[in-house]
């Protein structure tokens, strides 16, 4: 990172932001095409959890090559200044690198979703097996991951 002053460190840190964040920015590569998939996630252990219909331009691209990276930030903010160019922006965000696992048996499905659901809110209430067999669910096992803080 070129701004040391701005990165964070901490895992603990870093995990808190994740926890926060809402979005989750997927990105992939699609032979000499980047494709970018703002996602709703859960995170546990430097694991983050999707789901996801059962087919679609972004599993073929998973398929194909597991290699991922994601963004996620909270707090952001613009801030104004009397000049163009000395206008900045407050946040702090999570960039991360890894590799996508497919999640394929019911025990696995269910404790996905609950870390999913429980990463938006506590209300609870579990899907029923049958419906998983219709959602895909998919993991980013997460090599490395940088903080940064601005403002």
């Amino acid at each position: 990172m070129r701004r040391k002053d701005k990165e964070i460190n901490e895992q603990k840190a870093m995990d808190e932001i994740m926890k926060k964040a809402l979005v989750c920015r997927l990105g992939v590569s699609y032979e000499s095409m980047a494709y970018i998939i703002p996602m709703s996630f859960g995170y546990a252990d430097r694991v983050l959890y999707f789901h996801s219909a059962p087919e679609g331009l972004k599993l073929m691209i998973l398929r194909e090559n597991p290699k991922a990276c994601f963004e996620v930030e909270i707090d952001t903010q613009v801030i104004p200044s009397e000049q163009g160019c000395n206008w900045s922006m407050r946040y702090q965000s999570v960039i991360g690198f890894g590799e996508v696992e497919f999640i394929e048996d019911l025990e696995g499905k269910q404790k996905a979703l609950q870390i999913i659901m429980q990463h938006y809110g506590d209300d609870l209430k579990m899907v029923e097996d049958v419906k998983l067999s219709g959602v895909t669910i998919f993991k980013l096992v997460v090599s490395t991951m940088t903080g940064k803080k601005s403002g």
